[in-house]
């Protein structure tokens, strides 16, 4: 058994960066690859963004003439702001982030959709004696934050078996604090990804995975873009859009090849490749699941229907939003 400690949370799920929010960067005098900005929701290097760093470190983006910058927000709300505003050309979050931001006259919409099933899901420590999401009733739970579209999705689980969100005790934690309390048993059950699960996993502590998606119609993660980039710059959106696309589907091909570039790319995660090729499995069967429907990458227009209406009776958005508003997929197809 490995002990948890602060060291091994930190190297592991780092704490969330600073919004670095600088104007975004374009290519000056059309030379040389084009600059963009690419704003996350997490710190960069987490095995949730692998296929990015991937694509980068395998020259994907270059070959479509591009040169991201990578920078890090505060969750997947808030990356759709900078994104609405300018700050950032594209940005990462859930399929269902527009569905949320959207009414607040932030006109962002999914440009890609890495993954057939959803990104977030429950994770609980199996001594918790957690059998369902009933059982989240009164427990402490553990969110990345609460700008984040993982939280709108917990909210929306425990809605669909009647609790609000004041009937547990739910926290902001960050990554690290996510997994250290796991660890320590601050709190029994996070709404999280694969990389958060493995790693209480590796420190002993055995814990149970609910899959959303048979509760709540969840999505994965999204590439998002504003209106305003997708009319004036469509070349650069297609193009990142193309490159990400390729190295998610190299990870769901060969998970133990995609960990070893992943590794390669980011130094940091070096000395866990054992761990990130477990996580990069998980991502392929549970989340990219790349041959449950065709188009990979494609929203479904039915599902973000689903997704709002729940929002909506639940008092988890305040406003309906066209489903046509929140998507386009013509940048996915080649």
């Amino acid at each position: 058994m490995h002990p948890v400690t602060r060291r091994t949370m930190l190297r592991t799920a780092p704490l969330l960066a600073g919004l670095l929010a600088a104007p975004a960067v374009r290519a000056q005098g059309g030379k040389g690859p084009e600059k963009l900005t690419y704003l996350f929701p997490a710190p960069d290097t987490l095995p949730a963004f692998a296929p990015f760093q991937i694509a980068r470190h395998k020259g994907y983006y270059r070959e479509a003439g591009l040169e991201p910058v990578f920078q890090t927000g505060r969750g997947g709300a808030d990356v759709a702001k900078q994104v609405a505003v300018g700050n950032a050309e594209l940005g990462g979050g859930i399929g269902d982030t527009p569905l949320v931001v959207r009414p607040n006259g932030l006109a962002v919409r999914g440009v890609a959709l890495l993954g057939n099933r959803p990104l977030s899901q429950i994770i609980v420590r199996q001594d918790s004696g957690i059998t369902d999401i009933q059982g989240l009733r009164g427990k402490n739970i553990g969110v990345i934050a609460f700008q984040d579209t993982t939280y709108y999705n917990l909210l929306a689980v425990m809605a669909s078996a009647g609790m609000r969100r004041t009937d547990a005790n739910i926290q902001a934690l960050g990554p690290a604090g996510l997994v250290q309390l796991m660890g320590s048993g601050g709190i029994v059950a996070m709404s999280g990804v694969p990389e958060w699960a493995v790693t209480v996993e590796r420190a002993g502590v055995p814990v149970n995975v609910m899959a959303i998606d048979r509760i709540f119609p969840a999505m994965a993660q999204a590439i998002l873009a504003s209106d305003r980039i997708i009319a004036e710059r469509p070349a650069v959106v297609r193009g990142f859009v193309q490159a990400t696309l390729r190295a998610v589907k190299e990870i769901a091909a060969d998970p133990a090849a995609a960990a070893r570039t992943y590794v390669e790319a980011v130094p940091s995660q070096a000395e866990n490749l054992a761990a990130n090729e477990e996580i990069l499995r998980r991502y392929a069967t549970l989340i990219y699941a790349v041959n449950d429907r065709p188009d990979f990458g494609s929203f479904d227009p039915a599902r973000i229907a689903a997704v709002g209406r729940f929002y909506l009776e639940h008092g988890i958005v305040q406003k309906a939003v066209p489903v046509e508003d929140t998507y386009t997929n013509e940048f996915v197809a080649k």
